[in-house]
């Protein structure tokens, strides 16, 4: 059987095509699996998994909780959210507690960019990145790729647009760096404030015309804007916000084609995109949802199997 090309999950930019498409052939494997009435594979049975979580999140912990559970392995849940967390020390006593619990697989959240790297370097363990700050999100991004091949039979050649708030996006970064390895066409549009000043350098389109954006796009990845991470006012207000870069209904109809919505969530309703287009049938929101346990399911699976 062909394996994974790396021992971690710390970024898509370690990854090649062939990992992303190993991935997805084995997502659709177990997506016929979780269709089923029995849901469960006995396949890591023998496998510890810690769920290690340094930052608030209920649908990615949920996601990867569920996938864990669904291949039989032994779970256990760590939320240190509500302690104020640093990461020298702390994390380096989690690391020793890690070791302690002889646990195969650690899935990670922390607020600082590379603190996966960091605990690849101390831990014997196989280290998945569930979002490292503004970094990162690497099955947030496999799982958008396999939602749009899966709607649109392929990534190659489609033209997507990232909307929003792409500077504090760790889903933009981790999409571009999928995306381009697909052959796919990028661009990135928000407002001036909200793009980084040299996303350019990543061979990425720029656009401020949300219009002109979603005429040119077979897909639309609307990001949520993310005041937990604003330490200062990035644009004037919400409603001036959602009238030059949120989407309604009557915005989707005037377009020249039908184009696919998608959203990592969770949705700010009537910020970047109202309901009427959320629940719409252009949108691939709730597929997205059930293909993240798919696609946590194969890595899960892919990386244990280089473990045993």
């Amino acid at each position: 059987m062909s394996e994974l090309s790396v021992k971690h999950l710390l970024g898509i930019k370690y990854l090649n095509e062939k990992d992303i498409q190993l991935i997805f052939e084995t997502a659709d494997h177990f997506k016929e699996v979780i269709n089923r009435a029995i849901k469960k594979v006995p396949s890591l049975r023998d496998i510890t998994i810690a769920n290690i979580f340094f930052e608030n999140s209920t649908r990615t912990r949920l996601s990867f909780e569920l996938a864990e559970k669904r291949l039989s392995a032994d779970v256990i849940n760590f939320s240190a959210a509500q302690s104020s967390v640093k990461k020298g020390e702390t994390l380096i006593d989690t690391v020793n507690n890690i070791l302690s619990m002889k646990v195969d697989m650690v899935v990670m959240r922390h607020p600082n960019p590379g603190a996966g790297i960091f605990l690849a370097k101390h831990v014997n363990a196989s280290i998945v990145n569930a979002g490292d700050g503004a970094h990162e999100h690497p099955t947030q991004a496999l799982l958008d790729s396999y939602s749009i091949r899966e709607k649109l039979g392929d990534v190659a050649g489609k033209n997507v647009v990232i909307v929003g708030d792409i500077l504090h996006s760790r889903v933009a970064l981790s999409n571009i760096f999928a995306l381009q390895l697909q052959g796919a066409n990028v661009k990135v549009c928000g407002p001036r404030t909200l793009l980084p000043k040299h996303v350019e350098s990543l061979g990425v389109g720029v656009e401020t015309d949300l219009v002109k954006a979603l005429n040119w796009c077979d897909v639309a990845n609307m990001l949520r804007i993310q005041n937990e991470r604003m330490d200062i006012s990035y644009f004037p207000t919400t409603r001036e916000y959602t009238q030059q870069f949120g989407i309604n209904k009557n915005l989707l109809e005037s377009l020249e084609k039908e184009i696919v919505i998608m959203h990592p969530g969770p949705i700010n309703r009537g910020v970047e995109i109202t309901s009427d287009v959320a629940d719409s049938g252009q949108s691939i929101i709730l597929d997205q949802v059930e293909n993240g346990v798919a696609i946590r399911m194969a890595v899960i699976y892919l990386l244990a199997s280089k473990i045993k």
